[in-house]
């Protein structure tokens, strides 16, 4: 009898109202936490493009967000947005910053680099003194003044870097101050690290490294974290444009071009892989960025095509794109000189998972 008293006492104080309610509680907090889970795991979408693509529309001044159904998802400038006087011109590269909360993008012909409020659509200039371009071969002035920057990055501990490009130099800067450059202002030729051509590429690598194209002699340089060259080869393009790290030291590079071409390198420039019509519809004309997306495909800015294309690697040919041949706009479905993109995975109901982006 007193065992089974004792029994009962156990089990009563098992289901105390108070161990009930922390019961509650815990299930409460684990399914918050599937639920977050849930809305931040990217859904598998079957098509060329397995989530959406950010596309710097330069010659229309703007930043589209698409999906695979061609529908716009995130934009900017808005007509509310214009309102207030926040714009952008000839944004040429737009990136995602880490933690997925704002956009890097370089004003080529503008001399600065913005940073935009994904949610606010804040503007805040991080670099650059907004105005006429010098351009190749003529003094561009001080020192914090660049000319024609090309590629700017945030990097995950909050360093900027971007190819100056006819300064033939690339600059890492923090708090609008440079605080480290590869090359030597205004001295344009090839003898890295001491000294770059004309540059228009330098994506950030893991471990703190980058990869960079100088445009004469069609030159792709790796520096270490320090800045010390690794390796430098000459690629077999007329006009390397921002190469990009693969799998297994490989890298995609875009032949800016006309007819234009985008090629798979091994770590010493060569050519494992070639997309290159020369004519007809799927020829390409000046294209200045590929990337590789998560399903093997390989998006093309083909900018003055005035469209952005992906390529089946394996079929040699285009599979979807946005924006019409030639064919320059601003509607539903156009574009004008497209020169940048990222990849964003999207989540369940189309929700944009900015904070998944990593460059590198």
């Amino acid at each position: 009898m007193l065992a089974a008293v004792a029994v009962v006492g156990v089990v009563t104080r098992h289901n105390s109202p108070k161990a009930a309610a922390k019961s509650r509680t815990l299930s409460a907090a684990q399914r918050a936490r599937r639920r977050d889970r849930i809305a931040n795991t990217p859904v598998t979408i079957r098509g060329p493009l397995p989530g959406a693509l950010l596309i710097a529309d330069r010659g229309n001044d703007r930043i589209l967000l698409v999906d695979t159904h061609r529908k716009t998802l995130w934009r900017f400038p808005t007509a509310a947005d214009r309102a207030k006087g926040r714009q952008l011109v000839f944004d040429d590269d737009t990136f995602v910053e880490p933690g997925g909360e704002a956009l890097v993008t370089n004003e080529e012909d503008h001399g600065d680099i913005l940073s935009i409020g994904i949610a606010t659509h804040r503007v805040t200039r991080l670099f650059g003194v907004p105005g006429f371009q010098a351009g190749p071969g003529a003094s561009a002035g001080p020192s914090n003044r660049l000319n024609w920057p090309d590629d700017a990055y945030v990097l995950p501990d909050g360093t900027l870097t971007v190819a100056d490009a006819y300064r033939c130099r690339v600059l890492f800067i923090r708090d609008h101050r440079i605080v480290r450059q590869i090359g030597r202002t205004d001295v344009c030729a090839h003898d890295p690290p001491r000294t770059l051509g004309p540059v228009n590429g330098d994506t950030p690598l893991p471990g703190g490294g980058v990869l960079v194209s100088e445009i004469n002699g069609s030159w792709i340089d790796h520096f270490d974290s320090a800045g010390r060259l690794v390796r430098a080869f000459q690629a077999p393009v007329s006009y390397p444009s921002d190469p990009q790290l693969l799998s297994r030291g490989r890298i995609l590079l875009a032949d800016y071009a006309d007819p234009g071409a985008v090629v798979i390198l091994d770590e010493h420039g060569k050519v494992l892989w070639r997309y290159g019509p020369t004519s007809g519809w799927g020829a390409l004309n000046h294209p200045s960025l590929a990337i590789m997306l998560p399903n093997g495909n390989i998006a093309v800015n083909d900018d003055y095509n005035d469209r952005v294309v992906i390529v089946d690697p394996k079929r040699q040919r285009i599979v979807w794109q946005y924006g019409h041949l030639a064919r320059p706009g601003r509607g539903g479905g156009f574009l004008r000189t497209p020169d940048g993109m990222d990849f964003v995975p999207l989540g369940v109901g189309e929700k944009p998972l900015w904070q998944l982006v990593h460059h590198p």
